[in-house]
């Protein structure tokens, strides 16, 4: 039996799918339109509603990461402001996310180089190595990794180091950071395999990182180690705070315990189990800082504990695959939005675990819970999430989450423990993680 697509086989195609009326339809209209705008469904379209019964309070204007990948740290900061921007009565606030890129980036290429030595012994072209090399220091992120950043460098306002044009459009700068590292790791190991000391690949990765700090000056600007900061809020009051440095600045007006946070996820993979806590190998930035912890539960927990959070006024840290079933013009992630199955006339049929297993999706992007509609019964109809794409799409750059979406595409909540049983919590806490390999979808990073 031949393998292959024969020309009988393709005239038969030609026959029975080009005379289809439908494929001519939507052939024609595709030619000028984006296959999104002809699949959307009315009835939902019609509904879209961008009012909630249960938003926070401090909101404030939407920020844009731009052509950068630093969406979890954007999250992160714009968690920080509503805090801050309670606490001195701010109408609007940024962070520096200059700031926080530049010590990622730094950290990242040591953990890199730390992780090339420790896999020194394999071959180059092993599983591991590649998957090293693949993405030295690449812009995004997971939770732990942005906690372990916040609690060694602190933060600063966006005045004391604004935004460059690298850290707006970041691939050049990834690139040449990139080539250098890679380099970096080839000398590494060949310093290795002569059997030099570990104090020897030591120093060397030393000056390495030197060279780093050097380039991310060039590309971010340098951080400052002290700075004043001054301010008016909306009843036009001024203050001003003098010697401030960056873990200062964030005790004394942010003040959040990040160690009494949990990383949940939902992760239904056959090689998975709920109430089990999981981490990553080869995954982090801070070589001395927290590695990846996750606690795999159900869907429902996640939106159990993010809905008590959101009650309780405080916003909530989250990670989803935002390219499926999302309009970015109109701001809503919604499973039933567009009607792909009679747009293509065929089935889609992979759940959320065959997706994840089959490489359909995974966490690609962490964005804010600011707001939850609940109906009569407390059950949750819809979310509304703060991006970090400035404040063209939805309403003003805050988007709508239908809940089927929520169970379908997000993957990763942080909450306070205060809103998990008592249960859950002895188990992120104590019990040991089993380790999950590089690869594995739990590993993807936030972007």
């Amino acid at each position: 039996m031949s393998k292959k697509i024969s020309q009988s086989q393709i005239d038969l195609l030609r026959k029975k799918y080009f005379s289809d009326n439908h494929v001519k339809v939507v052939r024609n209209a595709m030619i000028k339109t984006n296959s999104n705008e002809l699949s959307m469904d009315w009835e939902k379209y019609r509904k879209i509603d961008h009012s909630f019964s249960h938003v926070i309070s401090g909101e404030m204007p939407a920020t844009n990461q731009k052509s950068s990948g630093r969406c979890w740290g954007f999250a992160g900061l714009n968690l920080f402001r509503v805090y801050l921007g309670r606490k001195h009565n701010l109408k609007d606030f940024q962070f520096s996310q200059s700031y926080f890129m530049f010590w990622d980036k730094l950290e990242k290429s040591n953990y890199f180089l730390e992780s090339i030595l420790s896999t020194a012994e394999e071959d180059f072209d092993s599983r591991i190595v590649m998957h090293l090399l693949q993405t030295p220091t690449e812009d995004g992120g997971q939770w732990d990794m942005w906690k372990n950043l916040i609690k060694k460098y602190g933060v600063i306002p966006q005045a004391e180091m604004s935004e460059s044009f690298s850290s707006s459009q970041s691939a050049e700068m990834n690139k040449m950071l990139a080539r250098k590292l890679r380099e970096n790791a080839h000398n590494l190991r060949k310093e290795f395999s002569k059997g030099v000391s570990s104090e020897t690949l030591n120093e060397l990765k030393n000056s390495m990182i030197e060279e780093i700090f050097k380039m991310l000056s060039m590309h971010l600007g340098t951080p400052p180690k002290s700075f004043n900061w001054q301010v008016r809020d909306k009843n036009k009051k001024f203050s001003r705070y003098e010697n401030l440095t960056p873990q200062s600045f964030y005790e004394e007006h942010v003040g959040l315990n990040l160690d009494d946070y949990v990383c949940l996820i939902n992760c239904p993979m056959s090689n998975k189990e709920y109430n089990k806590v999981y981490t990553v190998e080869h995954l982090g930035n801070v070589i001395e800082g927290s590695p990846i912890r996750y606690l795999n539960v159900e869907s429902d927990v996640m939106k159990d504990a993010s809905i008590k959070s959101i009650l309780d006024d405080n916003p909530v840290w989250f990670g989803c695959d935002v390219g499926k079933h999302f309009h970015r013009d109109l701001g809503v992630m919604d499973t039933d939005l567009f009607d792909y199955e009679m747009f293509y006339n065929t089935n889609f049929k992979m759940n959320k675990a065959e997706r994840l297993e089959y490489g359909q999706s995974q966490m690609t992007h962490a964005m804010l819970f600011t707001g939850v509609d609940l109906d009569d019964n407390g059950k949750s109809i819809k979310w509304r999430v703060e991006n970090s794409w400035g404040d063209k799409g939805g309403n003003k750059g805050y988007h709508i989450m239908s809940d089927d979406w929520f169970d379908e595409y997000n993957y990763e909540v942080v909450v306070h423990k205060d809103y998990l049983t008592d249960e859950l919590n002895d188990i992120f806490q104590n019990a040991e993680p089993i380790p999950l390999k590089p690869w594995d979808p739990m590993g993807a990073l936030a972007k």
